[in-house]
């Protein structure tokens, strides 16, 4: 017999942990559970095990709403990040919850009985779960594999080639020449923690990403901390970065020359004297068109300053025996190369839902408040911010659940399913936003509309107004109870 719950959270990363602390915070009286596929809880931050593993959201955005970030530091390093999860979940009682390597593999909505028939391997074993509501926290990266292009030539390397999403533990780079592939938030994460110990270590991008350098403790936070109860200058610390993030991010898009013109000058000032900056730090794209890398204290740059990495951009020719052949003529050797291409993603981890038997077709379905879909009862999920801290949006869509829940319990509601009755509303890209994982898999993913609730907007603080205030029941249908079906004999007699 399935075991029941009445809402059952797929995934016990940032997300999972965020959507349990509230659904037991403003649903007390549900029942829940949180299946994770590994063996241990912190998601990202428990996958990736890679040289300098580290945020490039400043913590007290990235940290939950609900458990202050006592760190000095902004950007912290992934093992801290992932302690801090352990210690979030511990002192709430949602470690209790969470059942290890029980990965989804299929779920089911049942109009005849209003619940989902949830499917999961558990070490090989298939066993079942059935839920009222079902939450998935799994995020939209693939675990199981990052992506990584054909290069010519690979299998005449004599050297080592990793991926970061499954970094050996065992490598020695010690002394060795090492070659980074990409440019985006992990190769510049990379490049700075392993220049150290390698003999070197080069970035080869075919194209550069804006590198925005922050300073890793905020003074100005700092002092507030030191003044302030904890329970205070959590909170306040939170809005400064907040009202940054969104002056920073508006301001870029309204702005784009002038922003440009900033980041640029920051660059140029932070690296040797004529170096070609504008070739390997200046995109052709506008600020924000790709999410901005972020480096603490400039490590990138004082790593090129001090000739242990440098930057190449240029196109891969082929690889051979020793190395790496570019287009330009050059050749890069390498003992190590290391493929920083990029994830893949994957709308609720690959799994494909289905409404009265038939599967979900998600390039067909429209999202309603960056939470739910169109035609698919009692079912949400999280997908964070692409131009701010992702445990903005994760704690929202929880308290936006919660919400949900309560109005269903009070108006004696048991099924709730987003409905698109306007007709005049206009079909767009579900992200945009343009780097190459978004654009692999935009013809896989579901739609949003140009007005809201359809409308993701990647702006907190229209969507603490979406998600807190707005009504409940627009552009939603709910369903009572269904009568349970008289016996056999008693509907022959009626009959009759």
């Amino acid at each position: 017999m399935s075991e029941h719950f009445d809402v059952l959270i797929v995934g016990a990363g940032i997300s999972g942990i965020s959507a349990a602390w509230h659904i037991q915070d403003r649903c007390p009286s549900k029942t829940y559970a949180v299946l994770e596929a590994r063996d241990d809880m912190g998601g990202t931050w428990n996958l990736f095990k890679y040289p300098g593993i580290r945020s490039d959201s400043d913590m007290y955005t990235l940290g939950f709403r609900f458990s202050p970030w006592n760190d000095s530091r902004t950007l912290a390093d992934g093992p801290s990040i992932l302690d801090y999860v352990h210690k979030t979940a511990a002192n709430a009682g949602i470690d209790g919850h969470v059942r290890y390597r029980q990965k989804v593999v299929g779920a089911a909505w049942n109009t005849e009985t209003q619940q989902w028939t949830v499917q999961v391997d558990h070490d090989g074993k298939t066993i079942e779960y059935t839920c009222s509501f079902l939450f998935c926290c799994s995020g939209y990266y693939d675990y199981d594999q990052g992506y990584s292009p054909e290069f010519p030539g690979l299998a005449d390397f004599k050297g080592t080639v990793v991926h970061p999403q499954h970094w050996p533990e065992d490598l020695d780079y010690k002394g060795k020449k090492v070659v980074v592939i990409g440019s985006g938030a992990t190769a510049v994460t990379l490049v700075p923690a392993m220049a150290p110990d390698t003999g070197h270590i080069t970035m080869l991008q075919r194209s550069p990403t804006y590198i925005l350098s922050l300073p890793n403790e905020n003074p100005i936070i700092n002092g507030l901390r030191k003044v302030l109860p904890p329970k205070v200058a959590y909170p306040v610390a939170r809005w400064i970065n907040i009202g940054q993030l969104i002056f920073s991010y508006q301001a870029s898009r309204k702005f784009p020359r002038a922003a440009r013109r900033i980041i640029m000058a920051q660059a140029k000032l932070q690296l040797p004297k004529g170096y070609d900056y504008k070739t390997h730090f200046g995109p052709k794209y506008n600020p924000w068109d790709e999410r901005l890398c972020v480096v603490p204290n400039g490590d990138l740059y004082k790593a090129v300053r001090k000739g242990k990495a440098d930057i190449v951009t240029d196109h891969i020719e082929t690889f051979d025996e020793t190395g790496i052949k570019l287009k330009s003529g050059k050749h890069l050797d390498a003992d190590i190369v290391i493929t920083a291409t990029g994830l893949n993603l994957k709308f609720f981890s690959g799994v494909i839902p289905t409404v009265d038997g038939e599967p979900v077709d998600l390039p067909s379905q429209t999202v309603y408040k960056g939470a739910m879909l169109t035609g698919v009862p009692n079912m949400a999920f999280t997908i964070g911010y692409t131009n701010a801290s992702w445990t903005l949006k994760a704690d929202l869509v929880s308290e936006y659940v919660g919400r949900l829940l309560n109005y269903m319990d009070e108006n004696g509601y048991v099924t709730a399913v987003p409905e698109l009755a306007d007709e005049t509303l206009e079909k767009q890209p579900f992200m945009d936003f343009t780097p190459g994982y978004v654009l692999r898999a935009l013809e896989e993913l579901p739609k949003q509309g140009d007005k809201h609730p359809w409308r993701l907007k990647q702006n907190y603080a229209y969507d603490i107004g979406m998600m807190r205030r707005s009504r409940v029941t627009e552009g939603m249908r709910f369903g009572r109870k269904r009568a349970a079906a008289a016996p056999a004999a008693e509907r022959a007699a009626v009959n009759s």
